[in-house]
């Protein structure tokens, strides 16, 4: 099953996938688009901007696409994080951000690709012991992942993957996971 990982920085979304992985060894793993980027040479700003962004959403789409006929395969974030935190950003920056045209339909033939989203949301008390970078763009994209993600006010997900809503310990997260892709 192709399944991609999503939620805000700092949900666990990367030890999820190291912890599945481990269960089900036949699983590839796909870096995070920022990292793939950075890999590259990628210069990135201090701090969250739309054009790096921007960059990462069009790299999370191309290799989602790239590997469309891996059947076994974990991305870590997807084009869903990527539009939230446009999203956010995009407010800070002073103007509206939404996808359309070219990018909407490679974000749209992306998401058909996979069969499942899991979404980490945020809990309450927080599960993360560090200290987080941006809370309050942490804050602000959960929240919009939730809306995206629980309501579709997008139409991104009518038709595409299935969505996960995980919370709980560690091991619960990676059990329940296991149980839905093994069926």
């Amino acid at each position: 099953m192709r399944i991609a990982v999503t939620g805000t920085h700092g949900s666990g979304k990367t030890t999820l996938i190291d912890d599945f992985i481990a269960a089900h060894p036949g699983y590839e793993h796909e870096q995070e688009p920022y990292w793939a980027l950075a890999q590259q040479g990628t210069p990135f700003a201090d701090a969250a901007t739309s054009a790096d962004l921007e960059e990462q959403l069009e790299q999370s789409c191309t290799m989602i696409l790239a590997s469309a006929s891996s059947p076994d395969i974990v991305y870590d974030r997807c084009p869903l994080d990527f539009i939230a935190y446009l999203e956010v950003v995009g407010a800070q920056e002073v103007f509206e951000w939404t996808p359309s045209g070219r990018l909407l339909g490679r974000i749209e033939r992306a998401l058909a690709t996979l069969g499942l989203v899991v979404f980490l949301p945020l809990s309450r008390p927080d599960e993360i012991d560090a200290t987080i970078e941006f809370p309050w763009l942490r804050s602000k994209v959960d929240a919009r992942l939730k809306s995206i993600i629980r309501d579709d006010e997008l139409g991104l997900l009518e038709g595409g993957p299935h969505i996960l809503e995980l919370r709980g310990t560690r091991g619960g997260r990676v059990a329940r996971l296991g149980t839905v892709v093994t069926g």
